[in-house]
C-alpha cells in the first residue's frame, strides 16, 4: 500500500488521489468493507472546477482493537463519498470533465504549479512573440468548456497581446473576455472560480501547442473592475496611514489581488506594503515609512 505506515496505536496510513480511492485501497488490503472502516482524513486533495485534483489524499485507518472513539460526522461523510465514487455508482463527473477526459486524464497537477499561476496571473513573463495560433486555439477551448457547462456565452478577443514592454521586456498576454448573461457562476467568490477556469484553459491549450500559453481570461470585464476597485482601496488606505502614522491591514486576498495592492503603492514616498499571514488568510498591510 502506498504511503502506509504503522505506529504504536496500530494504525495504517493509506494515500491516493482522492479520499474515496484511499478508502477503497484500505478496504481491499485490510479485507474490511469500506463502510466499516474506522479512519480519519489526514489530508485531502484539492479539486479545480471538478476537473483536476492536485496533491494527494491521506487517511489513517485504526485497527478495531485500538480504535479511538467514533467520529460519526467524518466517517459518515467519507463513507458517502466512497459509495458515490465506487465503480458501481453513477458517475459524478461534470460534463466538461467527461468531454475533455483525454486532455486531462491521468496527469495530476502539482499544487505548487497552481500557486505559481496564482502569483503570476497578471504578469506575462514570456519573452518573444506569441504563437500565431494561440488566439484561435484558446478561443475554441474556452467555447467548448462553456458549451459543455451548459452556459450561453461568447468568447471575444479583448487584446491579442504580443506587445513587448521596452523596460521589462515582458510580452503582453492574449486576453480573452467571456460575455453573456448571468455569468457570476464563472467568477465565484473573490474570483476563485475564474482563476481555476483560467488554469484549466491554460493547461489544455499548453497540451495543444506544446508550451505554456501567455494568456489571461476574464468574464464581463470583472478583472478590470476589480483591479480598479483594489487600486482605489489601496490609495484610500495609504492616505489613512499617512494621516494616522498607524499601519492598516486589509482583508485576506488571493495572490493576484495582493499583487495589485503592492504595485499600486510600490512607488509611494510615504508608505510601503508587506504580505502577512498564511494560505487563505494571507493579507496585505500598509505601513508608514
Amino acid at each position: 500500500m502506498d504511503g502506509r505506515s504503522r505506529d504504536a496505536r496500530q494504525s495504517a496510513d493509506f494515500s491516493a488521489r482522492t479520499v474515496a480511492e484511499a478508502v477503497a485501497k484500505a478496504a481491499e488490503e485490510l479485507g474490511v468493507p469500506a463502510d466499516q472502516l474506522n479512519y480519519r482524513v489526514i489530508k485531502d486533495s484539492h479539486s479545480i472546477l471538478g476537473l483536476v485534483r492536485t496533491g494527494e489524499a491521506v487517511i489513517r485507518v485504526f485497527m478495531p482493537e485500538s480504535a479511538p472513539g467514533p467520529e460519526p460526522a467524518v466517517e459518515s461523510n467519507a463513507a458517502v463519498e466512497a459509495t458515490e465514487m465506487s465503480p458501481t455508482a453513477a458517475p459524478l463527473a461534470t460534463e466538461p470533465e467527461a468531454v475533455m477526459a483525454e486532455e486531462l486524464a491521468e496527469e495530476p497537477v502539482a499544487a505548487e504549479q497552481l500557486e505559481e499561476e496564482d502569483e503570476e496571473e497578471e504578469a506575462a513573463t514570456a519573452h518573444g512573440g506569441l504563437p500565431p495560433e494561440l488566439a484561435s486555439v484558446a478561443t475554441e477551448v474556452v467555447a467548448t468548456v462553456l458549451d459543455k457547462m451548459g452556459l450561453i456565452a461568447a468568447v471575444e478577443v479583448a487584446d491579442r497581446g504580443g506587445t513587448v514592454d521596452p523596460v521589462t521586456k515582458e510580452v503582453s498576454p492574449l486576453s480573452l473576455n467571456i460575455v453573456g448573461d448571468d455569468l457570476g457562476v464563472l467568477i465565484g467568490r473573490r474570483g476563485e472560480t475564474l482563476r481555476d477556469l483560467q488554469f484549466i484553459v491554460r493547461l489544455i491549450v499548453s497540451r495543444r501547442l506544446g508550451q505554456w500559453p501567455n494568456l489571461v481570461l476574464d468574464v464581463e470585464g470583472y478583472k478590470a473592475r476589480r483591479a480598479s476597485s483594489l487600486q482605489a482601496l489601496a490609495q484610500r488606505m495609504a492616505d489613512q496611514v499617512r494621516e494616522t502614522r498607524q499601519p492598516a491591514i486589509l482583508e485576506p486576498m488571493p495572490a493576484h489581488e495582493r499583487r495589485i495592492i503592492h504595485l499600486t503603492l510600490r512607488d509611494d514616498p510615504d508608505v510601503y506594503t508587506e504580505s502577512t499571514g498564511e494560505d487563505e488568510g494571507r493579507k496585505v498591510q500598509i505601513l508608514p515609512k
